[in-house]
């Protein structure tokens, strides 16, 4: 693993920050569809994965030249995908019960620490100082972030379940970042994102035959397709790239710039009120990812073993 203060550290971060940015912008997008397309929000994670399977899977070919997943890993590709899938099935039924805020902070924030304890499980990464005070500051700012526009809760039955589904759907986005993170010792970004993506597509399938499917689909698809063709192929393409020269509990820190991005379209898009809180919020985050930039990874994580 590089050094902190190594290009290759440095350009992994900058990918993945790029990533969290492009991610930010799909709730913007998902609050359009539903407006305007009466879009299900399973029906859109289902053209997202099926856009996004097929964009990756060509240019795993042109680029790369192979669609190939290495033997060892292709079950990580499987677990991936269903991971994948798991997220936006978990996340997108969680907002109805417990509201988008509460959702995302739940699901967000509760990912990089599950990602730092599966990774250190795992991966073999150590934890130093720096990076549990990233942490600290990261899941605090994003908290501070949602809770700025003022946020209150009942812990209704309802509620609770919603609580729930956000935990999962926290728990599924950390097992894709540390499987894959283990992926890529062996195969390749784009074969291992197109792999998986076609698994979560799979999944998700079943979800365009609910009623109104496709005439949502007509209404919305240029929104869609942006769903597809960049908040989803791209950026998990650069994510991807990414991941390889970043730990991934760093990875999951730098991700926290979702929320950030979220939440300043919904200011400047929706009129929506940052607050004091929601200022702080956001200059935790980037504290968080100073401390990240500048903190020693320790020793690179063993090679993972045949299956």
């Amino acid at each position: 693993m590089p050094g902190a203060s190594s290009p290759a550290r440095l350009r992994g971060l900058l990918l993945i920050c790029l990533a969290a940015v492009s991610w930010g912008t799909t709730g913007s997008v998902m609050t359009v569809l539903v407006a305007r397309a009466g879009a299900h929000p399973l029906v859109i994670g289902a053209v997202r994965m099926l856009v996004a399977a097929a964009l990756l899977l060509a240019g795993a070919r042109l680029v790369a030249g192979s669609v190939r997943v290495a033997r060892r890993d292709r079950w990580r590709a499987v677990a991936m995908g269903v991971a994948m899938a798991a997220f936006q099935a978990t996340y997108f039924a969680a907002i109805p019960l417990t509201g988008i805020a509460v959702a995302a902070l739940i699901a967000i924030c509760s990912s990089p620490l599950l990602i730092a304890a599966l990774a250190a499980l795992f991966l073999g990464e150590r934890l130093g100082a720096r990076v549990f005070l990233a942490l600290g500051l990261g899941v605090a700012g994003t908290a501070l972030l949602i809770a700025g526009p003022g946020l209150a809760a009942g812990l209704s039955p309802r509620f609770v379940a919603g609580v729930l589904l956000a935990l999962a759907a926290g728990l599924a986005y950390a097992v894709y970042v540390v499987v894959a993170k283990a992926a890529l010792l062996g195969t390749a970004p784009l074969p291992l994102a197109g792999a998986n993506f076609t698994v979560a597509a799979l999944v998700l399938a079943p979800a365009l035959l609910l009623p109104g499917a496709t005439r949502q689909i007509e209404l919305g698809w240029p929104w869609m397709l942006y769903l597809g063709v960049v908040a989803t192929a791209g950026a998990y393409t650069v994510y991807t790239l990414g991941l390889r020269d970043v730990p991934a509990t760093a990875a999951g820190v730098a991700s926290l710039l979702e929320p950030l991005t979220a939440t300043l379209l919904g200011v400047l898009l929706f009129g929506e009120r940052l607050g004091a809180a929601g200022v702080a919020g956001g200059v935790l985050l980037f504290a968080a990812l100073a401390l990240v930039l500048t903190a020693g990874d320790g020793p690179p994580p063993p090679a993972a073993p045949d299956p």
